[in-house]
């Protein structure tokens, strides 16, 4: 699974990328030829929402099941415990990744428009 992680990482990583390139001033001639590459990108870098879709449901799958030690009756050890707090932060983690490659996709996506517009 933590390749799946690493793709979305990445994707996120070429967004914003390609949206700072984007948004920078700079010549003209190098502008157009920047958004003629990212319009280009934009059709497979769609991909990415049913694969965050996908990846979403994975951590809630994950999540349901989970042991819960916030009961004051539960016998739950301290390495249980700890684990679930690591799983827990890991899920966190991987939704604010995974919703930041959405919002960058969102972005470069409004962007490129409004620059191929004007």
């Amino acid at each position: 699974m933590a390749l799946e992680w690493v793709v979305v990482a990445y994707a996120a990583g070429a967004e914003a990328i390609m949206l700072l390139l984007l948004t920078l001033p700079g010549p003209h001639t190098l502008g157009k030829g920047l958004l003629s590459v990212t319009r280009t990108l934009l059709k497979p870098l769609f991909s990415i929402f049913p694969f965050c879709i996908f990846l979403l449901m994975d951590i809630y799958w994950k999540y349901e099941p989970m042991l819960s030690c916030k009961k004051i009756g539960s016998s739950c050890s301290p390495s249980e415990h700890l684990r679930q707090q690591k799983s827990i932060m890991k899920s966190q983690r991987n939704a604010l990744l995974i919703a930041a490659a959405l919002v960058f996709y969102w972005l470069l996506y409004s962007v490129t428009s409004l620059t191929a517009r004007v």
